[in-house]
């Protein structure tokens, strides 16, 4: 049987010239240079380094790396790289390593060889491992069809040897490609492949002295490394980088030339921009986008360029303490533009039709969801997270939490989420969060493209769209590019109805840190909202009143001239001249804003009203029951209650006063209650999420309940109003804490259901803020009066709540 011969080297094998007899010995021959043969298509040797481990080096390992130019996988069974000295002897030999697998197409297939005593960083994980020493400043490393060691020691002999595949000699080597060995090696350099992977079998010309970049197969370099423009596609994709679960199988790795379109550019805040790959893999679960993290360097790409970016895979948790998912990008880019004007890829459309109706998948026992497989079809999450980076689209969009002073607001995008009376969407328990929530950003700053100043009800028309990102503050967010025309749909703020004569009135108004710095138009705001929008009530409890000088930590704790200023904005807008009672806190004891000092404030209109003054009150003494039937009256009014408990550490302690409406007692007490600080949000990493603060609010609850208890066993007609901004949900474990054994009944669940909220929060209408009354009360004419959570301009984060009664 007769067998082909071994496919001949890509190089020109030198021939002996056949001359007639007579002209052979009148010929002088002359030395022929070293061949120059046709060009490589496919394998090529991309990189060669040897001063790994020597001293200066920061690599411990000297290295050779092939790459593939062609068009098809290059199969390396049986091959070997080979080196051999600078200038070799008669007794010099060539080192090998045999080689095995595959270089696929535009990928590289790292090498690694001796190491050295120095040198702090390893190569990334090689494709092979030999143990050959080369020379940090010359030698000749060579890519072989086979395993036995070559023989020749010249350029010429070596360029007839058919087993040579390609061959880079540096530095002085005697054995090389064309005119000269490359320029450059040394402990710190290697010698790689100009633009392209140039190979016109001219070391010289061919490759150039720079940084070691060792890349492997998977695209993934040195740690620490600075990498270059990547000159061809690597083989990772950025679906491969994303993977199918919450974290990247690549993090800490550096890939090479990730392929993508620029689909946005963000040049302030968290600068970088966004590529997605237009051509998807089939798993519906990889994100096809991802982030490209900057730094402090503006981005220089443009939408509609093709990119090839090299970079480190990492994770960043915008609220990592606070449980947020995390973020997939790619760090300390090196970036290529290919060409630019390109077509972006499709935007994904997120509405109804796709958006998962259950929210989150439950995280095994003690841990988080972030190793789950990612089920886009059946967790809102899941959905989410899966089109992480990648341009979507949201179209005729209803706001549900207005503009906000960062530029930002929230949509629905799921038109099937619990609306509101108003057009919000509502937050009615643990178990079952609104899924269709989008916050929507854009990209450009404001100076350049104004933002959009919405209320909630209005309506982004058109199309909006963008990557997919995840705000800091929590929550999944489009970052547009365009955004839908607004629609003003003209949203009012409320004003409830008049009392009666024999009415007695009583609201709450959390006031957002209140202190005499404050601008007098804050001031002016809600003095108007008392007498206009509430209609001037009988008592008002105030949350968040600072003392004389705010946020400032100097041991100051009285607020007379806070409370002064807004009586007489109250006053000044036509409303009654408001008496008031308070007790100053213990400096830094109560929460709140560091140095602010907030406290509860009673202000009441003694024209309507009379405050009962029992002396006793003080920041560290409790309130208690005294007398019994017509005769049970506080201790001290104003009082605290059991302040020395420590379900109040660090916590706003209840005020409780006693007051007279038309010869009838009547007890209320101003709340608030710890706020939710510290809470893992409802899209966290940790499902189901834990709210850690609610356990010390339930705890301040109990030993609220106890004392209502206590005053109505000692008169069990007693009228008392129990009101304020109590942190939690009308189904949260404090509140039913709170109206354990029936002692208070909260009066938001008598509200129509579409009406039951007080505060927005990531696009959740919710419950905060509550009026609770005892069994005796009877008849309470409720209204949350909403004139801030959905407006864009708020005197307050919290709308207030008013109540009639008749006692």
């Amino acid at each position: 049987m007769t067998t082909s011969p071994a496919p001949r080297s890509r190089r020109a094998l030198l021939r002996a010239t056949l001359l007639p007899a007579g002209l052979a010995a009148s010929l002088v021959l002359v030395p022929l240079p070293a061949a120059v043969a046709a060009p490589s298509a496919d394998a090529v040797i991309a990189e060669v380094y040897g001063g790994g481990g020597n001293s200066g080096a920061t690599l411990k390992n000297d290295f050779v790396e092939l790459a593939n130019k062609g068009g098809a996988a290059f199969g390396l069974d049986g091959w070997s790289v080979q080196y051999i000295s600078g200038t070799p002897g008669a007794g010099s030999q060539w080192g090998v390593t045999p080689l095995t697998g595959t270089v696929a197409p535009g990928a590289r297939y790292l090498v690694a060889e001796a190491a050295g005593a120095a040198g702090t960083v390893d190569l990334p994980t090689p494709d092979a491992a030999g143990s050959l020493a080369l020379s940090g400043t010359s030698g000749t490393v060579a890519l072989v069809r086979g395993t036995d060691p070559l023989t020749c020691k010249t350029a010429a002999d070596c360029a007839a040897d058919p087993r040579v595949r390609d061959l880079v000699g540096f530095g002085t080597a005697v054995v090389h490609e064309g005119s000269a060995a490359a320029a450059g090696a040394s402990n710190t350099a290697s010698v790689a492949r100009r633009t392209g992977l140039a190979d016109t079998d001219d070391n010289a010309a061919d490759l150039a002295a720079g940084a070691p970049t060792p890349t492997n197969s998977k695209g993934e370099v040195a740690e620490g490394s600075t990498p270059t423009g990547p000159t061809e596609p690597g083989t990772v994709r950025i679906h491969d980088v994303q993977g199918a679960t919450r974290l990247s199988s690549r993090t800490g790795k550096t890939v090479a030339g990730v392929p993508g379109i620029v689909t946005g550019v963000r040049g302030y805040g968290s600068k970088g921009f966004w590529i997605q790959d237009p051509n998807p893999d089939a798993d519906p679960a990889t994100s096809e986008g991802i982030f490209v993290y900057t730094g402090s360097a503006t981005p220089t790409v443009k939408v509609g360029d093709s990119v090839l970016v090299t970079g480190k895979v990492t994770e960043y948790y915008p609220n990592f303490n606070g449980g947020s998912q995390s973020l997939t990008q790619l760090t300390n880019p090196a970036v290529t533009v290919v060409s630019s004007g390109n077509p972006l890829p499709a935007a994904v459309v997120v509405d109804t039709r796709n958006i998962p109706g259950t929210y989150s998948p439950q995280a095994p026992a003690g841990g988080t969801i972030e190793s789950l497989p990612l089920d886009p079809e059946k967790y809102t999450l899941d959905f989410y997270e899966s089109l992480e980076g990648m341009r979507v689209e949201v179209k005729d969009v209803r706001v549900v939490q207005a503009t906000d002073k960062y530029n930002e607001l929230w949509v629905a995008a799921d038109k099937q989420d619990q609306k509101s009376r108003r057009g919000g969407v509502l937050y009615e328990s643990y178990a079952e969060p609104n899924v269709g929530r989008l916050m929507i950003q854009q990209q450009a700053p404001v100076a350049q493209q104004p933002f959009p100043v919405a209320n909630v009800g209005d309506v982004l028309t058109g199309s909006t769209s963008g990557p997919l990102d995840y705000n800091s503050f929590g929550g999944y967010t489009l970052v547009a590019g365009p955004l839908g025309a607004l629609q003003d749909n003209h949203l009012a703020r409320e004003v409830t109805a008049q009392a009666t004569d024999r009415e007695l009135t009583l609201a709450t108004y959390n006031v957002e840190n209140l202190a005499p710095g404050n601008p007098d138009s804050k001031f002016a705001e809600l003095a108007q909202a008392v007498v206009t929008n509430l209609r001037s009530p009988d008592i008002i409890a105030l949350e968040e009143i600072q003392d004389n000088n705010g946020a400032k930590s100097d041991g100051t704790v009285d607020a007379s001239q806070t409370v002064a200023k807004f009586t007489a904005a109250i006053k000044a807008a036509g409303g009654p001249a408001y008496d008031w009672r308070s007790i100053d806190p213990e400096d830094g004891k109560d929460g709140g804003e560091p140095g602010g000092n907030i406290r509860q404030v009673f202000l009441f209109n003694p024209q309507r009203v009379s405050f009962t003054d029992i002396p006793g009150g003080s920041a560290t003494s409790a309130v208690d029951v005294a007398g019994t039937g017509a005769a049970t009256a506080l201790t001290a009014s104003p009082g605290r209650i059991d302040p020395a408990n420590e379900a109040w550490a660090n916590s706003r302690k209840p005020l409780a006063g006693q007051f007279s409406f038309r010869g009838q007692k009547v007890f209320v007490i101003a709340n608030h209650f710890n706020s939710k600080g510290g809470d893992q949000g409802i899209d966290s990493r940790f499902q189901a999420p834990a709210r850690s603060s609610e356990v010390q609010r339930t705890k301040q609850a109990v030993v609220e309940q106890a004392f209502m208890a206590k005053l109505l066993a000692a008169d069990r007609t007693a009228k008392v109003v129990s009101l304020g901004d109590f942190n939690d949900y009308q189904f949260s474990p404090a509140l039913g804490a709170l109206t354990k054994d029936g002692v208070l009944r909260d009066l938001v669940n008598e509200l129509p259901e579409k009406e039951q909220y007080s505060y927005v929060y990531q696009g959740n209408s919710q419950v905060l803020d509550h009026i609770l009354v005892s069994p005796e009360v009877g008849y309470a004419k409720y209204d949350v009066v909403h004139i801030n959570s959905e407006f864009a301009q708020q005197a307050s984060d919290h709308d207030p709540q008013v109540v009639r009664i008749k006692p």
